[in-house]
């Protein structure tokens, strides 16, 4: 799915408050909390935008980001009245549809269909690793094993057996610096 506006929005936001920052300014903990709420309900609502369910969501995302947006502004403005209309023009340009940053698209990384009752896990090594060398450690730790990509995997099973495999597969990180 492509980017949505808000995703401009938000992602202007994150920009502003990481300025804000540099410059000393001091962020409330709500400012951030929403702007992470926010980014939640954005991910939750692309899965699937026609799920009624999801499009309840628009709504707290709204809130969120206009919390989040006006508390920002109102330090913006404390910092000085270019450095708050230079932001404006960028939440304006975002608003009429503009892209102001590049959004990688990811996919959802939901997991949907786990085994009930399992514990889940995912690594991403840096490199591509080969099935064969996980196959032994998922077999004597009683896990199950799913490769997502090449360097992706995801582990199934009770906690304990995750935890065990987990250091095995540690090895594997060092190897790879």
């Amino acid at each position: 799915m492509s980017s949505l506006p808000v995703e401009q929005t938000w992602m202007i936001l994150v920009e502003l408050l990481t300025d804000l920052r540099k410059k000393g300014v001091d962020i409330p903990n709500e400012v951030t909390k929403d702007i992470q709420m926010a980014k939640t309900t954005i991910n939750f609502y692309k899965v699937n935008p026609n799920d009624p369910e999801r499009m309840k969501e628009l709504k707290r995302m709204n809130d969120f980001m206009n919390s989040a947006q006006d508390m920002l502004l109102t330090l913006a403005e404390d910092v000085g009245e270019d450095y708050l209309e230079s932001w404006l023009e960028k939440l304006k340009r975002a608003a009429r549809g503009e892209q102001v940053y590049q959004i990688e698209d990811k996919k959802s990384k939901f997991i949907v269909g786990a085994p009930s009752g399992f514990s889940m896990a995912r690594l991403t090594f840096k490199k591509p690793i080969l099935e064969e060398r996980l196959q032994e450690i998922a077999e004597y730790n009683n896990i199950i094993l799913e490769f997502e990509e090449d360097n992706v995997i995801m582990i199934f099973g009770n906690k304990e057996n995750i935890k065990k495999s987990l250091k095995e597969l540690s090895s594997f990180f060092t190897e790879q610096n």
